[in-house]
């Protein structure tokens, strides 16, 4: 007996659609590895329907009053709240992740950060006029870009879905989004309720692949590209977009440095890093993956961290046990395992380092000491439940180390010398730096990294901004 699959539908100009061909993708669920769902391989024709869909209904959107705006994303809040369930049963299909911890630590902040955009949309101004020129008076307008083109990742699909479409909404732009091709579920219901409150073509959800994204980012319609993926991902999106000059706003791969000093309270320490490290199976661009420690403590901490990993659980999104659940698809699983069975012979797996069952994408928590700057899984995302540790000798090799990659997202500093952790702070190239912490975001501050982790920020007042333009207006008084 075969069970039935779901039919996930494009969501274009007010109505759900297959894709104008017919063409589909099959879905799996990453914690059974059995396909659950088919979804709508859309190709151009699907592209420029919803493009077309959201072009024509920015001018009216544009022209809402700011309190219009706040009203539609506080009723999509709630709407959210209201329907928290059926969002969390359809993000655990798309994911596997654990039940409580979907409920607990994403749909509350997922919610926050609707009511901030909310907020924020009552502050779309530009500054006060003057007169810069005798006889003449200067106004800055801040306006919305227009239709905005949206990727969102497979990592957190519905919260990456939150940063794109709300600040684009709040400022008075329309939206067509993309969902991964291996996550589509909770985007579309987010399509069906957001639908029921917002004016038909405002927002839009085209499912597809690779090539669905590149055709959204290559049409001429957006006027911005938004992107949370890959390096790889990224660079395209931005050559892309080049051709006709569209802004673009990129966040990328990470691989934050955890530096560690010598008076750090160990055990502490262990215990948030762990945690900051495993959360999610380490599929977070800010994730603790690569311990700095000094030298004096390094094989204390080791020893600690590797029991930490030990004691951490994966599983079934029912478990109530477990920290993290599995890989989101079977080619991150041959990534992630293709990093420890390449390791250098100088590396030594104090933990884990192998697949957890054979139903799913499980990867043992995994903890790797002995490594080298230059070593692959040290310069590389993986993208996994894998945390690597290097010694240091002084804070100017800590800093050496630390800025020695080429991503710039995100770090932290573990010490009680509160000098230190202001020049470390000062010095460390990332977007963002933590302090006898790690992984924490709250919607009143950026999110965004630096080098070849991309440009932009989400969450804010700068993310809102983000989604704007500036112009200038002046008057004779004459």
């Amino acid at each position: 007996m075969t069970t039935e699959l779901r039919r996930l539908r494009n969501y274009i100009d007010g109505e759900f659609r297959d894709a104008a061909d017919g063409r589909t993708i099959e879905v799996t669920n990453p914690a059974t590895g059995e396909v659950y769902a088919t979804s709508p391989l859309s190709g151009q024709a699907d592209v420029d329907a919803a493009m077309e869909a959201a072009a024509a209904a920015f001018p009216a959107w544009r022209d809402t009053t700011p309190s219009e705006r706040q009203k539609v994303l506080l009723k999509i809040a709630d709407a959210f709240e209201e329907r928290a369930e059926e969002l969390i049963a359809a993000e655990v299909l798309n994911t596997g992740k654990p039940t409580a911890l979907v409920a607990s630590e994403e749909v509350p902040p997922m919610v926050d950060q609707i009511r901030f955009f909310a907020g924020a949309a009552r502050l779309l101004e530009g500054r006060s006029a003057g007169e810069y020129m005798e006889g003449m008076t200067s106004i800055i307008r801040r306006e919305p870009v227009g239709v905005c083109a949206q990727v969102a990742p497979w990592n957190y699909p519905m919260m990456m879905a939150v940063w794109k479409f709300a600040p684009a909404l709040a400022a008075g732009n329309t939206v067509v989004l993309k969902p991964s091709d291996t996550t589509p579920a909770s985007t579309v219901l987010m399509a069906e309720i957001i639908g029921a409150i917002v004016p038909k073509g405002v927002f839009n959800v085209i499912c597809g692949d690779r090539e669905t994204g590149r055709a959204m980012v290559e049409h001429p319609t957006p006027a911005m590209a938004s992107i949370t993926g890959s390096v790889r991902a990224g660079m395209q999106v931005a050559e892309s977009a080049a051709k006709d000059v569209k802004r673009v706003h990129l966040e990328l791969g990470g691989k934050a440095p955890v530096v560690v000093f010598e008076d750090t309270d160990i055990e502490k320490a262990v215990e948030d890093i762990s945690v900051a490290g495993f959360f999610n199976a380490g599929q977070d661009c800010t994730a603790a993956t690569r311990v700095l420690v000094h030298e004096s403590i390094h094989d204390e901490f080791v020893a600690a961290l590797a029991k930490a990993a030990a004691e951490t659980k994966t599983g079934q999104p029912d478990d109530e046990d477990v920290l993290y659940g599995p890989l989101n698809n079977a080619n991150q699983l041959k990534q992630v395992a293709g990093f420890i069975d390449r390791l250098p012979a100088h590396a030594k797996v104090e933990s884990g380092g192998h697949r957890v069952g054979d139903k799913g994408y499980f990867y043992a928590p995994t903890v790797v000491s002995g490594l080298r700057q230059d070593d692959e899984i040290v310069q590389n995302e993986v993208f996994g439940p894998v945390i690597t540790v290097q010694s240091f000798t002084d804070e100017a090799q800590a800093l050496e180390f630390a800025n020695g990659v080429e991503y710039a997202l995100a770090s932290s500093v573990w010490t009680k010398d509160h000098q230190r952790a202001m020049r470390m702070s000062k010095s460390l190239d990332f977007g963002c730096v933590w302090i006898n912490t790690h992984i924490p975001l709250v919607a009143e501050m950026p999110h965004g990294g630096f080098k070849k982790s991309g440009y932009g920020k989400d969450l804010s007042a700068y993310g809102f901004e983000d989604y704007t333009r500036i112009k200038h207006v002046m008057t004779s008084l004459g």
